[in-house]
């Protein structure tokens, strides 16, 4: 997971005298010192997405209904027999079939979607039906998304990400005075914004001449998380810990 630049995080902090009210002893919380750091940070994180679905069509006209059936018979098997020899799920092949008269024939048409979470394997099936199949069979270019675990994992990530930068901001203001950091009083998410990246079922328009690292980029989604935080502040900084 790629990590871009932090924007910058807005910190403040205030020593609440004892006997005003503070936002965490108004939420029931009171430091056992009456004083307190009120801090303010976020994070950004990008997920790459984690799915990828190829859609291969083929289809074959002939004079007898059977000869139809068969010519495209015969290259589904194919097809996923050289899916599952590269470690795809039977599972992952989906497989639509569409039989019609046309005029004085036959026309047998199918469709097979395949869904990847290894694109290296997605490029090794793709290359070598290409080359064994030709122009018989036409592979739509790949469409990537990310699962709803994956954009549930993004979201859980960059609230940690914020929190953890909220507290490593707070440390450095209680250090700056010669205090020690407390435990924290309220954590309260201020703020979350997700762009960017294509969710399942949602399908891309993107256009043919994009490239595969195109393609993975548009759909990289993104996520920003901005906390506040109440800490405690304990007292004087143990100078022991100050040199280590």
């Amino acid at each position: 997971m790629a990590v871009p630049a932090l924007p910058p995080a807005r910190v403040f902090a205030e020593l609440a005298p004892a006997q005003t009210p503070s936002p965490a002893r108004r939420a029931g919380l009171p430091g056992p010192s009456g004083r307190e750091v009120h801090v303010s940070g976020s994070a950004e994180l990008s997920a790459a997405p984690d799915r990828a679905r190829v859609s291969l069509r083929l289809g074959s006209r002939k004079g007898a209904a059977g000869e139809a059936r068969s010519s495209v018979a015969r290259r589904l098997q194919y097809i996923a027999q050289s899916a599952r020899q590269r470690g795809v799920p039977e599972e992952n092949m989906t497989v639509t079939e569409d039989f019609s008269r046309v005029e004085n024939t036959y026309q047998m048409e199918a469709e097979v979607c395949i869904t990847f979470n290894d694109f290296g394997k997605m490029q090794s099936v793709c290359n070598l039906l290409i080359e064994k199949l030709g122009t018989s069979v036409t592979i739509s270019p790949p469409h990537f998304y990310h699962t709803p675990e994956a954009a549930d994992a993004l979201r859980r990530q960059v609230c940690v990400a914020a929190f953890g930068n909220t507290r490593r901001k707070a440390q450095e203001v209680c250090r700056l005075f010669g205090q020690s950091l407390g435990k924290p009083l309220l954590i309260r998410e201020e703020e979350t914004k997700e762009w960017g990246g294509h969710m399942e079922n949602h399908l891309s328009n993107s256009p043919d001449s994009l490239t595969l690292q195109d393609r993975i980029q548009n759909a990289t989604a993104y996520a920003s998380c901005r906390v506040f935080a109440v800490f405690e502040i304990k007292g004087k900084e143990n100078r022991r810990n100050k040199l280590l």
